[in-house]
Parts: C-alpha cells; sequence; structure tokens
C-alpha cells in the first residue's frame, strides 16, 4: 500500500493541474483573436398568431404543421350561415328603404302639384275678387241716382267680402301645401338615409365574411395548429401559428465592455451546433440599452461588467429565401461579432461561409 504521504501529494498535484487549467480558460481568452467577441444563443424568428376577427365556429383549417404558405394563402375558414343569414336580412333591408325613397319621391310630386292647385285657385279666386270690387264699385255710384237698388248693393259687397274670404282661403291651401312639400322632401332624405345605413350595414357584414376567411399575412411555416375544425373561439381567439421564416435572428449576450463597442450592422457569424461546418453570415440589428439584470445594491467595477446586455444578429432575408425549407428556429449555436471593423476573421470563421 502506499503511505497516505503519498496520496496527499497526489491530491495536491491534480489540484495544482486543475487549478492552471481552469487559470488558463479564464485568462487565456476564448482563442479569438483581438476585435472578435463571441456569445452562445438560439434561431429564433418573428411568429404571428392567426386570429379571428369576429367569434364563430371553426369550419375548416386547410394547413398543418410544418406547412410553408404563402403571403395571401387561404389557412382556414370560419362558419359563416349565421352572416350570410344577416346579410340576406340586410339586403331586404335594402330594397325596403329604396321603395321607401321612390315612395317619398311620388309624395313630394303629389305635394307640388297640390301647390300649383293652389296657386291656381288663388290666381281664379283672386279674378272674382277684382270682378266683385267693380261690381261694387258701379253699383255704389248708381245708387246715388236710384238707377240700382240699395239691394243690389248689399248684394255686391256681400259678393266682394265672399271673394276676399275665398282668396285668404286659397293662400292659406297654398301655404299648407308649400308646408305639405318641405315634410315630404324631409321624408326623402330619411328614406335616402335609411338606404346608406341599410348599404353601410351590408358592406360591414360583408367584410365580416371576407375576415371569416383566414389567410397568411405573409410567407412563412405553421409552427402549431392551435384549434382544430369545429371548436368555437371567442373574438380574437387563435387559429394557427406561424413563424416568418424572412425574419430570422440569433439573440445572444456580450458583458458591459464588449456591448459597448458593438455598432449597428456590425458583422456576425454564425455558426450552429447541428451544421458546425457552416457559417452564416448576419449583421448586427439591435443592441439593448438596458442591461439583462440588476447589479447589487453597491455597483463596483466587478458587479458593473457582470451585466448582459442583449444583441441580435440579423440573417439577410436572401440568404433565408434560398435556403427557405432548411431554416428552423430553436437551433442553439454560437455567435461571433466584429467589434473591431479592422478586425480579421479567423480561418475558421472564413471557410464555408453560406452564400
Amino acid at each position: 500500500m502506499k503511505s497516505p504521504k503519498n496520496w496527499i501529494l497526489a491530491v495536491i498535484c491534480v489540484a495544482l493541474i486543475a487549478g492552471a487549467y481552469y487559470g488558463w480558460r479564464l485568462y487565456a481568452g476564448t482563442g479569438l483573436p483581438a476585435g472578435i467577441a463571441s456569445g452562445n444563443g438560439r434561431i429564433e424568428a418573428t411568429e404571428i398568431d392567426v386570429s379571428t376577427k369576429a367569434s364563430g365556429r371553426i369550419r375548416e383549417i386547410l394547413v398543418n404543421e410544418g406547412d410553408f404558405v404563402t403571403a395571401g394563402q387561404v389557412l382556414a375558414r370560419m362558419d359563416t350561415a349565421q352572416l350570410e343569414a344577416q346579410r340576406r336580412q340586410a339586403e331586404a333591408q335594402l330594397k325596403r328603404a329604396l321603395i321607401s325613397v321612390d315612395t317619398a319621391h311620388s309624395l313630394v310630386e303629389q305635394r307640388e302639384a297640390e301647390r300649383t292647385a293652389a296657386q291656381a285657385t288663388i290666381a281664379q279666386r283672386q279674378a272674382e275678387l277684382d270682378a266683385a270690387e267693380k261690381r261694387l264699385a258701379r253699383s255704389s255710384q248708381l245708387v246715388k241716382t236710384n238707377a240700382v237698388s240699395q239691394q243690389t248693393v248689399d248684394d255686391d259687397r256681400a259678393s266682394e267680402e265672399s271673394s276676399k274670404a275665398a282668396v285668404a282661403a286659397a293662400q292659406a291651401q297654398l301655404a299648407a301645401a308649400e308646408a305639405a312639400i318641405g315634410s315630404a322632401k324631409a321624408t326623402v332624405v330619411d328614406a335616402e338615409a335609411a338606404v346608406d345605413a341599410a348599404r353601410a350595414a351590408i358592406e360591414s357584414i360583408v367584410a365580416d365574411i371576407d375576415d371569416s376567411t383566414l389567410v397568411s399575412p405573409r410567407d412563412g411555416r405553421v409552427q402549431y395548429r392551435v384549434a382544430q375544425p369545429g371548436e368555437v373561439l371567442s373574438a380574437g381567439g387563435r387559429v394557427l401559428n406561424l413563424v416568418d421564416l424572412g425574419d430570422v435572428y440569433m439573440t445572444f449576450f456580450l458583458p458591459t465592455a464588449q456591448a459597448g463597442r458593438v455598432e449597428i450592422g456590425s458583422e456576425v457569424r454564425l455558426v450552429l451546433d447541428a451544421i458546425p461546418q457552416y457559417v452564416i453570415p448576419a449583421k448586427v440589428s439591435f443592441v439593448a440599452d438596458v442591461a439583462q439584470f440588476t447589479p447589487k445594491t453597491v455597483e463596483t467595477e466587478e458587479e458593473r461588467q457582470k451585466l448582459m446586455f442583449r444583441i441580435k444578429a440579423q440573417i439577410p432575408p436572401e440568404l433565408l429565401r434560398k435556403y427557405i425549407r432548411y431554416v428552423k428556429t430553436g437551433l442553439p449555436g454560437m455567435a461571433y461579432v466584429r467589434l473591431d471593423p479592422d478586425a480579421a476573421w479567423p480561418a475558421s470563421l472564413s471557410g464555408n461561409l453560406a452564400q
């Protein structure tokens, strides 16, 4: 058996070797040249929920999880039986309103005819009044010479008064006809407003029917079928979840000293764990202005160096379109960002660059 002293020496040697290795890993750096920083992250993409605008039952879903879809492609349809019934009701109301407009216009024409008749009656009554006044004037002169009797004068005076009353009645009839025309025109305006309201109701229902056909807002891939045909959803209920494969990026984190040197548009090289033999070019599209966690109450320099800032590296859309069927979200990997524009990429990040 070995002596305890030898065991102690062996343990000390192992500890020294481990400490040396840890120190080398801690102080020797990442092996990257100056001006290049790295961080790990995952491939992400913009997610889009395809939801219902109004409550209703799902009639059919035309795509499955994993399917590629294009902008404007029909993805699902909601049941529209109730909306179709509402549209037919609104169309019937429109027909009724159109008939009311025609009736109102006919009423206006009738009232205008009554006004014309009233004007003619006034002219007739005015002519009779003029004749009565002239007869009264003649008989009033003739009675002085006893050419006519006093009875004749009295009859002519009564005829004159009767004619005046007839003229006043005709004028009142004309005023009533004018008022009736105004009322009839108001009925026309009301009927035309009812037509506009019926048409607006139809347009609203048609828009709801159109919205019951759920289409893809952009190119992408179906990630989840959140609901199934036959389910009843409330307004805003999710039916599908899409991933926009034209907006793919990796989110990674860098400490304060390195994040402060990252510029928007800086070059990034991505290496995914699944395909380490390929290097994917990207550019910095976002640098967080707030650290991901709050330091302790007393901010020492050491604590400030522990702050991590979120950075997004955007993959070019034209490259994504070329390899659209190979794009998968959630893949882990490493992001290498060039802090110094003059820094040269190492050989491991220069070859097999995806183009």
